[in-house]
């Protein structure tokens, strides 16, 4: 069969429930054919429940494409994003050529999902450098296989620092599968200087609409399960957190002029400069995020 006919073959998987990946990427704005009907109903239902879900996940966008922005400050040029989803609406490689595109930063794409790895191959290929960018099928809990196939994409220099983005996933894996001991795994392989980018949803036993939204993921290819602030710091082990540490994603070195942010306009055009879509209720942005340092 050819290359074309087997990525039709991948396309036709996992069509019978919503995917996370998907979900997301619609509410950031995409559209088909990289999200499907039953992705876009799954959105749709979820944000009648909880109406500042489509807000959260574009802030947590936006708190990735200032993390880039910080790692690239700090003279990191090689990114790795570990469930990736989608690489579209302001992921790191286009962040990163945006906003330092003398560095050429190289990025490795990697999530488990067929179809996700397929349409992220064909949007890399319509607007990316195959030479710096490249996405890998490969699972979050075959580490030693996954960093292999990270390395062996010839783009990632283990004894240089790397930025590892682990971001809005975790909170997909459930306590029984011991995710940390993966993440665990990546921090040992990373070299002094690297980075862990982190964003999970936090637990709130009091916000019924989230509390009924992460029971509904449950009949997607990927059940939830939040977490409290202590949970989530685990994950960074005794790396160093830069500041202001680990904190709502919309609160992590926000730009002093919301409005002129670059990443979805739309979202702050209509508020005064400065002021927040959330007001005086920072628990709307579900996400906590932060970055830590390898010493």
């Amino acid at each position: 069969m050819s290359e074309d006919g087997d990525r039709v073959d991948k396309l036709q998987l996992h069509l019978d429930k919503a995917s996370s990946a998907r979900i997301y990427d619609y509410m950031l704005g995409g559209r088909g054919p990289n999200n499907y009907a039953i992705d876009r109903v799954f959105g749709d239902d979820q944000s009648g429940l909880l109406p500042n879900m489509q807000a959260a996940m574009r802030e947590n966008r936006r708190f990735i494409g200032r993390a880039v922005e910080t790692a690239l400050q700090l003279g990191v040029r090689q990114f790795v994003d570990i469930g990736s989803g989608l690489p579209s609406h302001g992921q790191a490689h286009q962040v990163a050529d945006r906003f330092a595109p003398e560095a050429k930063a190289h990025v490795v794409y990697v999530d488990n999902e067929l179809i996700a790895n397929a349409h992220s191959e064909i949007l890399l290929g319509d607007e990316a450098d195959p030479e710096r960018h490249q996405a890998l099928l490969a699972d979050y809990f075959a580490y030693g296989q996954l960093w292999r196939r990270v390395l062996a994409t010839g783009l990632i220099d283990p004894e240089q620092p790397v930025c590892l983005l682990v971001t809005a996933l975790l909170h997909f894996m459930l306590p029984e599968d011991e995710p940390e001991i993966p993440l665990a795994y990546y921090r040992r392989k990373l070299a002094p200087g690297s980075l862990l980018v982190l964003t999970h949803a936090l637990e709130d036993r009091e916000d019924e609409g989230l509390q009924e939204v992460t029971r509904n993921y449950g009949h997607t290819t990927n059940p939830s399960h939040l977490r409290t602030d202590e949970e989530i710091l685990r994950f960074f082990g005794d790396w160093e957190l830069l500041e202001p540490g680990l904190t709502w994603t919309g609160l992590w070195r926000p730009r002093p002029d919301r409005s002129v942010e670059p990443w979805w306009e739309e979202d702050t055009r209509d508020l005064p400069p400065g002021e927040p879509w959330w007001g005086g209720d920072e628990a709307k942005m579900i996400y906590r995020g932060g970055v830590a340092r390898n010493p």
